[in-house]
């Protein structure tokens, strides 16, 4: 294990380049077999794929990851009997399958970093949009994702790399 990987644990702790961070993680806890819906985050080992990020609420925010600009029409498919399932899709007005919108009003989503979770093979029903976001200010548990302190998200962010892993431990 380097330095440059993060890990999560049970304890709502994540630790990154020798220093620990309070974070969230699923109101669930963190689970090996993980399933759409079931509010847990996945346990193992995953890459990070891409940032994705609101222009304009976060200025100047550099990383080794690709960086994504959020628009208002960006969404996170989250239906596991759809074709886009575990995908970044736009909005359009007839859409008929569940989906999460990224452009919130609230900050949660200002700053997303894309876990490899159930990415490169999708299987159904296996749990979508697993990310690292903000957390609110009372560190409430997730649907899944890891939330970290926004100071805390984008010291960590300057500091990745693209082999980065992410170990998630129940």
């Amino acid at each position: 294990m380097t330095n440059s990987n993060i890990i999560v644990t049970k304890k709502s702790l994540l630790f990154f380049n020798k220093k620990k961070y309070q974070c969230s993680i699923g109101l669930g806890g963190i689970k090996k077999n993980k399933t759409e819906g079931d509010g847990t985050t996945p346990s193992g080992k995953f890459g990070l794929q891409c940032i994705y990020y609101r222009k304009d609420r976060i200025k100047k925010l550099t990383s080794n990851l690709d960086l994504i600009p959020i628009n208002k029409n960006m969404i996170w498919c989250d239906d596991p009997t759809h074709k886009l399932y575990n995908k970044q899709t736009t909005f359009k007005k007839k859409i008929k399958f569940s989906y999460e919108r990224l452009f919130l009003k609230n900050n949660i989503y200002d700053i997303i970093i894309v876990i490899k979770y159930n990415l490169i093979k999708i299987r159904k029903f296996k749990g979508s949009a697993i990310f690292i976001h903000l957390a609110d200010k009372n560190y409430k548990k997730t649907q899944g994702c890891i939330a970290l302190k926004k100071k805390n998200l984008i010291e960590i962010i300057k500091k990745i790399k693209k082999n980065t892993k992410i170990h998630i431990r129940s």
